[in-house]
């Protein structure tokens, strides 16, 4: 630190040179305006909202801004404390703090300069005066709990990172509002960046009522604007915007940076997916239902073919194929259809990509159900049949359904998110959800395609020829689920 007073200084003043020095990189235009609306040093109390279209790189610009702050302020005695919080504590880790040990890795100033922890940054010279920790709230979290995580800044130079901010309630901004309000702080800065999906979240209110205190940095995809985030692949944003509309909401949230009329919702959150892939059930509690195999049709030659079977509240390990023809996808369902004792296939013909397996199940005896994505739903609440499937997909993980123990899947389940479209249930389009995941969410689209007819209890003649006691002798056939019970 000694050595370096001088340089420290200049960056000091220009946080834009700080990242060219230190991590030999040149930030795109929004990425300078958002390090430069952080560096005015006339405001001791700032507030920073980036408000960000999808994967433009703003947990490197929370990142570069996180080092700034530590390597450049200070008195003697009087050390920055810092804190960094996210939506969970597996997407901090993940994100916000692994970008903060990447740019690290590639300073040998902030190498010499810095310890990295696992949920700890500290100054060699003063570990425990000089800080930056990583925090989080549990999902169970009332709003009081939820307003300690960033409390205990106590410091002439405190401040926050906030990450994902679009779905964190503002009540976690509350302790670092209340450090920035003492009368010693010389520099304080909070600094939030999410995507405008939520009308409830801490980012809406910086680009709302609370708008006066915040700084707000758009960043966007928008091919339009000269400074869009070059990140954003042109050619698949215009396709996007001339697809579906730039009034579509996904298209607002996640290529134009912009707030749409009404929240966008995530279905499912990190936790509800871990439960249910912790989650083991005995027998008796789904062998009386009927037996499904969803199968995922690949479409290009890097996607996955995925059979899934599932029976009642417990699907089990997925089979997947890469590259496969469709007869022999066809052939592997009649296994899997053989060894399971599934009842019932569903195949996605979105784009009549199924069919050739639909057509070869049907010469070799086995009537599939060919379901098109973009078909009506059954039940009039949802915008079409796809949406259908991942909402009551959801809902059975949230009720008790069983999942096996699947990383790709997990990824998978939390990322699509649904509005609400002329009173209807919409999930958003897979353009988009392959967009952020970064392939197609194959797994899950085998997994929904389970739920793409009602539930139904298990054939009435069981393998082996045994029957349940109160219909034994009637074939499947006859039964009638809406009969009264005789006796």
């Amino acid at each position: 630190m000694n050595a370096s007073a001088f340089m420290i200084r200049e960056w000091r003043r220009d946080p834009v040179r700080f990242v060219r020095e230190n991590f030999q990189v040149e930030p795109d235009a929004w990425q300078v305006d958002a390090l430069m609306a952080c560096a005015d040093l006339e405001s001791p109390r700032l507030r920073i909202s980036l408000q960000a279209c999808a994967g433009p790189g703003k947990s490197a610009v929370l990142a570069w801004l996180g080092w700034w702050i530590m390597s450049c302020f200070g008195d003697q005695g009087d050390h920055p404390k810092g804190a960094c919080v996210s939506i969970s504590r597996d997407n901090l880790k993940d994100n916000l703090w692994a970008e903060l040990a990447r740019w690290r890795d590639r300073s040998p100033f902030l190498q010499a300069a810095f310890v990295w922890q696992s949920e700890r940054i500290f100054a060699r010279q003063h570990p425990n005066t000089w800080f930056l920790s990583a925090r989080s709230f549990p999902k169970t979290a009332n709003a009081d709990e939820q307003g300690k995580t960033l409390s205990g800044l106590h410091s002439k130079y405190p401040f926050a990172l906030i990450d994902e901010s679009g779905a964190i309630p503002p009540t976690v901004s509350r302790a670092a509002e209340q450090a920035l309000s003492t009368v010693t702080v010389k520099l304080g800065r909070i600094i939030q960046a999410g995507n405008p999906i939520s009308h409830e979240g801490m980012l809406y209110a910086a680009a709302t009522k609370l708008k006066h205190l915040w700084k707000v940095v758009r960043i966007t995809g928008d091919p339009k604007d000269p400074k869009r985030s070059p990140r954003i692949d042109l050619e698949w944003a215009q396709e996007q915007i001339d697809t579906y509309g730039r009034d579509n909401p996904w298209v607002m949230a996640y290529i134009l940076g912009m707030f749409p009329p009404s929240s966008i919702n995530t279905l499912l959150g990190p936790d509800e997916v871990a439960d249910a892939m912790a989650r083991h059930l005995p027998e008796d509690a789904y062998i009386h239902m009927q037996k499904r195999l969803g199968v995922d049709v690949a479409r290009f030659g890097n996607d996955l073919t995925v059979i899934f079977p599932r029976q009642g509240r417990a699907a089990f390990k997925p089979v997947e194929m890469r590259g496969a023809k469709s007869h022999a996808i066809a052939a592997r369902v009649a296994m899997a259809k053989r060894k399971f004792g599934s009842e019932m296939e569903f195949i996605d013909d979105t784009g009549g990509y199924g069919s050739g397996v639909v057509d070869s199940l049907e010469l070799a005896g086995i009537i599939a159900n060919a379901i098109n994505f973009s078909g009506s739903a059954t039940d009039s609440r949802y915008y079409n049949i796809r949406s259908e499937m991942w909402w009551l997909m959801a809902e059975w993980v949230k009720n008790g359904g069983a999942l096996p123990n699947h990383a790709v899947l997990a990824k998978e389940l939390v990322v699509p998110t649904y509005y609400f479209e002329g009173g209807k249930i919409r999930l958003e389009e897979k353009a988009f959800i392959k967009k952020r995941l970064g392939f197609s969410p194959n797994y899950a689209d085998a997994l929904g395609l389970t739920f793409a007819f009602p539930e139904m209890p298990a054939s009435l003649i069981l393998p082996g020829g045994s029957s349940y006691p109160d219909e034994r002798g009637r074939m499947k056939a006859e039964y009638d689920p809406y009969a009264t019970k005789s006796g």
